[in-house]
């Protein structure tokens, strides 16, 4: 039980740690971390502090959906966007192509471990892949779709509010998978079980 909530509170910390690198290297984002982003410029609330307002707002929606939350769960609500804030205190903007994809591609293997780490201490879902779970079982509809669905919406309400969408979104949505499929069973605190990669394995921000 020490090893798991470690790793889970490791595991989160370093996911806000990752997106923060992600959102000063400017080159794109994955679209929770967009619309967190928009409705940063919008409010002028920080965007990790937004991160942990929209975190709870989806949560609530888990309510219809009948959807419940496990330790996790709200650890991620309220670690995750704390730890963006701090880590943007303490590194700056990126500026020129070769060091804003460098820092990039570090932000997402950071993000990749730590979601390693966090699903594999199995203390629930985090709230954005506990909503599309529970669409999934509300509407019967494939998961991908459910994922395609959501995502697609945030993103396009993150760009419309001025978030930033650009290569990196796309290097994101293809890269994250294959690396957290890497980065899960080597972590998974149940390891007797052979690791699937289900839609917690991809991380929503």
């Amino acid at each position: 039980m020490t090893r798991r909530v470690t790793q889970l509170i490791v595991g989160l910390l370093l996911f806000g740690a990752g997106c923060a690198l992600m959102i000063q290297a400017g080159i794109g984002l994955d679209p929770w971390t967009v619309f967190a982003q928009g409705l940063e410029r919008q409010t002028g609330i920080g965007i990790g502090w937004i991160t942990v307002i929209v975190g709870a707002a989806v949560l609530a929606a888990w309510i219809p959906l009948r959807q419940r939350p496990g330790i996790g769960t709200v650890a991620n609500i309220l670690l995750v966007g704390t730890s963006i804030q701090f880590t943007l205190l303490f590194v700056p903007e990126i500026e020129g192509w070769p060091l804003q994809f460098a820092v990039f591609f570090a932000g997402i293997l950071t993000v990749a471990v730590a979601s390693g780490l966090y699903i594999g201490a199995r203390f629930g879902p985090g709230p954005r892949d506990g909503l599309m779970t529970g669409l999934h079982a509300r509407l019967g509809w494939p998961i991908w779709v459910c994922r395609l669905l959501v995502e697609a919406t945030v993103l396009i309400a993150g760009w419309l509010l001025g978030g930033t969408v650009g290569i990196g979104t796309v290097l994101f949505a293809v890269l994250i998978g294959p690396l957290v499929h890497v980065a899960l069973p080597l972590l998974d605190t149940r390891r007797a079980a052979p690791p699937t990669m289900d839609v917690a394995a991809q991380p929503a921000g």
